[in-house]
Formats: C-alpha cells, sequence, structure tokens
C-alpha cells in the first residue's frame, strides 16, 4: 500500500467522475470572471489528481489567463524551473497543484541541460524573469560525482567539486535576479556494484550522493535557500520504482510519470509554506481515531489503545505523531460527539493515553456538529480556518466539513487504522522552512491565550480583565536574534496585516540597515506567560513624513489594546525623530478585513479611497495626544535619539 499511498496522492479525497466536464464548465461560465473563480478552481484542485487531470486544470488556468480573469484571492508566485533534465512536463502541473495550496503560480522553465548558462547570465531568462524562486532540479547526472572506488581523497574532492558547481549556480541567481533557490537532494540509482558494500566504500556512486546530499543540507540549512528532499521522496517510493531507465533512456526524465503529481506536490508545499500556508492547528475526533471503539458505549475497559493489541498500537501512532507536532508548535484541540464528562475520562484515567488534557488547547466534546465546533474552536485560538486539518476516522464527518469549512484540511483516512499516522504526516499540512525557539513554544501560547479566553468571561469589565493580566510590552529595533522571527511573521500573517507586503529575511536585514526605515519588533508577556512577538512595524521616510510600509500583529492579542499601544510607540519613535506626519495604507485582500477601519479607530484622517479598494490615511504626530493603557512598555536596544527611559505607564 505504501507505494500506491503516495503515487496517489491518497490524502486526498478521489478525483470526481465529473472532473473534466467540471472543468469545461468554469470556463465556459460568464460568471466564471467573478470575485470567486479562483477559489472555484481552487475547489476543482483538492482532489488527488494525475498527471492528465493536472494539465486539464492548467489548461483551464492558462486559457482563463488569456481572457482576461484572475485567479484572485490566491496568493501569486512567480517560479523559474531550471534543470538538466527534461522538465517541460512539470510546468503545467506545477501550475494546477499550487492552485490547491493557494498559490497563483506562474511558472516559466529555462532551455534544457542550460543551468550553468542561466545561472550566469544576467539577460538569461530565469535571471530577466523577476521569479520569486527558482527551483534548481539538478539530479545525479548534471553534477560531476566521478565515481573512484576504495579513494576516499579522489571521493572527497568529487564531493566538494559538485557543490562548488551548485554554489555557483546558486550564486549566479542571487546576484543577477535575487531570488531565492529551492535545490534538491539527489535521489541515487537503485543499482549498486558492490552490493551491500556500496555503502561503508568509499567513492562509490551511492557513497559520493550520501556525502553530496549531507553537505548540501547542511550548506542550505545556513542560507536564505530552500531545500527540496528528491532524495527521501525517492526513497519513500522505492529507487526502483522512482527511476524509470526507460524514460530516461528515450528523454532524459529524471523520474517515473507515476510521481509527477507527488513531485510537484512537495514542491508547492515549499511554496506555500514560504507564503505562510503551513496549517498551525490539528484538530482531532476521539472515537477510532485516537482509540479503537466508542467510549461512551464500550466504556473505559472496552476501547482499544496501548502495546499487544494491533488496533490499540495504531491509535497510540497517531497520539505519538499529534505529541511530535506538538512540541515542534503545532496546536492540538478536540472536536468530538461526545458527553463532556464521557469523552474526558480515558484522558483522565486510561493508563496508556500519551495525550493528555494539558497537551489541548481546546477541548470541545459537544453534540454539535464538528464545522460548528472547529468554528468555534477557531475563533478561540484567533486562527483562520486555513489554518486547520480536522483528522477523523468518519468519512460521512470528512464529508461534511469539506463541504462546509472548505478552508479546512481533511485527510481521507484507510480503512486500516495502522495508517492513519501515515497518511497525517504523508499530506505534508505542516510543511516547514525553518524552527524557531518560538515556533516550538507556539502550542503553550495558544494553550496560555485559551486559559485568558475562560478569564475574561470570569471578570466583571474589560478595563479589569486587562489589568489583571500585568501586561508588559517589550519593543525593539529590528536586530540579527529576531530576524528570521520577523521574516516568518511577515511571510505568515495574513488577517492583521495592514498590507500584506511580504519581505525575505534578506530584505528584513536591509530595512534594519536602512537609515530611511524605522523598524520595531513588539513582544507581549502577561501573568500566563510569554506571547513571543506579537507585532511588526515597518515606516519609511520621505520629508518629514512616515509612511507605514508593514503593519502586522498577532490575532492572539487582539482586544487587550495592543494596536493603540503600538500606536503609542510609533508616535514615540517618530517625535525622537522629527517626524510630523504618519502616513497609513490598507491594502485589502481577502483575509484581512479584519483591519478595514483599523486606521479610522485609531484616530487617523482619510486621504484617498481608490478604485481597488485601497485606502490612504494620515495622522498629525503633534496634535496626537498620550493614552493611558493597561501595560507597561519597555524599550531596548535604540540608539541614544530614542531614549530607553519606559514609556507612560498605567
Amino acid at each position: 500500500m505504501a507505494d500506491d499511498l503516495y503515487a496517489r496522492l491518497a490524502w486526498l479525497p478521489p478525483k470526481p467522475d465529473d472532473f473534466s466536464a467540471s472543468c469545461r464548465a468554469l470556463l465556459a461560465e460568464e460568471t466564471a470572471s467573478a470575485a470567486d473563480f479562483g477559489r472555484r478552481v481552487q475547489a476543482l484542485a483538492q482532489y488527488a489528481l494525475d498527471e492528465n487531470a493536472l494539465n486539464r486544470l492548467a489548461k483551464v488556468i492558462a486559457l482563463a489567463r488569456g481572457a482576461g480573469k484572475s485567479l484572485a484571492p490566491l496568493t501569486p508566485f512567480r517560479l523559474g524551473v531550471l534543470s538538466n533534465t527534461t522538465s517541460h512536463f512539470l510546468v503545467p502541473a506545477l501550475v494546477a497543484t499550487a492552485v490547491r495550496h493557494g498559490i497563483d503560480l506562474v511558472c516559466e522553465e529555462a532551455d534544457f541541460d542550460q543551468v550553468i548558462q542561466e545561472a550566469l547570465n544576467p539577460d538569461s531568462m530565469i535571471n530577466r524573469g523577476k521569479f520569486d524562486a527558482v527551483l534548481v532540479a539538478i539530479d545525479h547526472h548534471g553534477l560531476p560525482l566521478r565515481p573512484a572506488p576504495g579513494d576516499a581523497e579522489a571521493a572527497a574532492r568529487s564531493v566538494d567539486e559538485a557543490m562548488k558547481q551548485l554554489a555557483t549556480v546558486r550564486e549566479g541567481i542571487r546576484a543577477n535576479s535575487n531570488a531565492l533557490c529551492i535545490v534538491q537532494t539527489l535521489a541515487r540509482p537503485p543499482e549498486t556494484l558492490f552490493g551491500s558494500f556500496d555503502l561503508g566504500l568509499a567513492g562509490t556512486l551511492r557513497n559520493l550522493i550520501d556525502g553530496f546530499n549531507r553537505a548540501l543540507a547542511e550548506d542550505v540549512a545556513g542560507s536564505k535557500d530552500i531545500l527540496l528532499d528528491v532524495a527521501q521522496m525517492a526513497e519513500t517510493v522505492g529507487l526502483a520504482n522512482w527511476h524509470d531507465p526507460t524514460l530516461w533512456n528515450i528523454g532524459k526524465l529524471p523520474f517515473a510519470s507515476q510521481y509527477i503529481a507527488l513531485y510537484v506536490d512537495h514542491v508547492c508545499r515549499l511554496i506555500a509554506s514560504l507564503r505562510g500556508k503551513s496549517r498551525r492547528c490539528l484538530v482531532l475526533d476521539l472515537d477510532n481515531t485516537l482509540w479503537g471503539g466508542v467510549i461512551g458505549d464500550d466504556g473505559l475497559e472496552g476501547i482499544l489503545i496501548g502495546q499487544g493489541d494491533a488496533t490499540g498500537e495504531a491509535h497510540l501512532e497517531v497520539q505519538r505523531v499529534a505529541l511530535s507536532l506538538r512540541d515542534r508548535g503545532i496546536v492540538l484541540a478536540v472536536s468530538s460527539k461526545n458527553n463532556d464528562d464521557v469523552a474526558r475520562k480515558p484522558f483522565k484515567e486510561h493508563p496508556e493515553m500519551l495525550l493528555k488534557e494539558d497537551h489541548l488547547a481546546v477541548f470541545q466534546a459537544n453534540w454539535s456538529d464538528k464545522a460548528s465546533n472547529i468554528t468555534a474552536i477557531a475563533e478561540e485560538l484567533a486562527l483562520g480556518l486555513e489554518s486547520f486539518v480536522f483528522l477523523d476516522d468518519n468519512p460521512a464527518e470528512r464529508n461534511i466539513v469539506r463541504q462546509t469549512l472548505p478552508a479546512v484540511a481533511v485527510p481521507e483516512l484507510p480503512a486500516d487504522p495502522a495508517y492513519y499516522a501515515r497518511v497525517l504526516l504523508a499530506s505534508g499540512y505542516f510543511e516547514a522552512i525553518t524552527l524557531s525557539d518560538e515556533d516550538r513554544k507556539r502550542a503553550a501560547m495558544y494553550q496560555d491565550n485559551a486559559r485568558r479566553v475562560a478569564l475574561q468571561k470570569n471578570v466583571a469589565d474589560i478595563g479589569s480583565y486587562l489589568l489583571s493580566l500585568d501586561m508588559v510590552m517589550t519593543v525593539q529595533p529590528f536586530d540579527e536574534v529576531g530576524r528570521a522571527r520577523i521574516a516568518q511573521l511577515i511571510a505568515k500573517s495574513n488577517q492583521f496585516n495592514l498590507t500584506t507586503r511580504r519581505y525575505t529575511e534578506v530584505e528584513v536585514a536591509e530595512a534594519e540597515r536602512d537609515p530611511d526605515c524605522m523598524t520595531l519588533q513588539i513582544r507581549l508577556a502577561d501573568t500566563f506567560g510569554d506571547n513571543g512577538m506579537i507585532c511588526v512595524i515597518i515606516c519609511r521616510r520621505s520629508d518629514r513624513a512616515w509612511h507605514i510600509d508593514t503593519w502586522l500583529m498577532s490575532c492572539r492579542v487582539l482586544g487587550r489594546r495592543v494596536e493603540e499601544a503600538t500606536l503609542q510607540e510609533i508616535l514615540f519613535q517618530a517625535r525622537q525623530h522629527e517626524i510630523d506626519t504618519l502616513i497609513g495604507t490598507y491594502r485589502p485582500t481577502e483575509r484581512n478585513n479584519l483591519v478595514e477601519k483599523h486606521y479610522e479607530k485609531l484616530g487617523f484622517t482619510l486621504l484617498e479611497r481608490k478604485d481597488d479598494g485601497t485606502t490612504v490615511w494620515q495622522l498629525s504626530v503633534a496634535e496626537t495626544p498620550e493614552v493611558e493603557l493597561p501595560m507597561q512598555v519597555r524599550r531596548l536596544g535604540f540608539a541614544e535619539k530614542a531614549p530607553l527611559p519606559l514609556a507612560a505607564e498605567a
């Protein structure tokens, strides 16, 4: 089943019989030019599509673009493809698959086997294409890896030469176009010259490829580029399956055609992660998902969980995976049709349970429908539905959530629970390109936030509630320590984001050094714990005005007057820099209508309203008074022009 699972993208629902007709109908409809066209195309991409279906959907997208139709509200991204192998078959598959991940992808490929030339020529298609990223799809045939069995020194030189060649390509692209590179590991051939001895003998092709992959992974980890682990992909489905010698000999195709959908899905996961679209919360069903059986009918002693029973061990593995995801920052919640006290009983009393109540940010056990419960969980956690994955063994429940909440990812599960954990991880919904200390703390932060919500319900008025939190807001300019997290927030924040401009870590560093930029990274702590970095500000100077280029905040802290405190800090810094006016811009997207009236609420005056809904606002620094706020403000790391004393405290 393993190979079939990955080749079929079995975590996705099967393609409907009328898929082709639906594609034709969407393109033919006059209403297809409406604002929901992008979402309707995305709905067609949510199925497990093979190469033919991907090509058909890509054709719909190309014809729609040719007719002037927009894929809004999908996020635009430009990708170049650079390969020593035949890659034209990848382009339509990438375009169609990207839609599934919320990306409006424009993809262009360079000429066959022109990797060095394209990278180093400033006027090449790759360097003139203004791509956000370039997929450097080189396999072992395109690198100077020369087998020298038994010669360790020659093997080391060979790996070093291959790394230098790839470094030349990456540096050329960076210097000529500033695009980041998606570079892939090498899938080694299945054949061996010495049998099992190949692994330990220096200079064999297997030994060279393994050494190259380790060196590449370490090098990319210390750079701004991204790794696509093709070696892991190929080994998962089987090297003999991945490599098709007939296709290579006929057309220099780098892998078997049945894995095109899998390969492009992995590429698009990385692109989606770059644009902040990886999922952040896993919502778990209970009966027959976290344990075998029905707790309400079978009782504590009748459910299957734990070692010594195949079904029990399968469900235990789901719990292990959930805990591992939590350890890297994924928030866990429960949605179960059950009485609350009955549903909690295994967490409290069953000795084999790995998951405990304190691992869960929200526990929803009632007789409401799952879609309503997931919506309530999203509200309690202040997360958008596009951040959620819902795991449920019941196909009817899965279908209802898919139909009612299309933004929620709902992996298809097989009949055998032994594959539940594998399918969840194979789906790639939690794809990551970085891992910070703040990521690891995220699950605990959201649990703390749920406790804050519970406290608020028990406090008579909002003012008393805010004072009871004992909030401390720490304000710093951008610095090297916070740079990765700042870039991550800029990539991921969509709801409370006034302009949704995206900046890479390199561009964040440029803003950090720019004398005409004022930057702020803001953290918030309270009696329940540290919320981490919750706000990023970039202001760009024009004469005696600051244009607020970026203002984004974590929705976790909404309702705590952090917006007002942030404005007070911007005003404080503006006075230190002799700025007279603040200019704020709101650029509407499908997901940021939460902040449509942000500047109006803060006292800005409307200057301009554009045809696309963008509004421009102005505030006089001198005429805006200080206000009393329910938090202490600490300033760290500012130059002498912005002195260190605390701002006015509540």
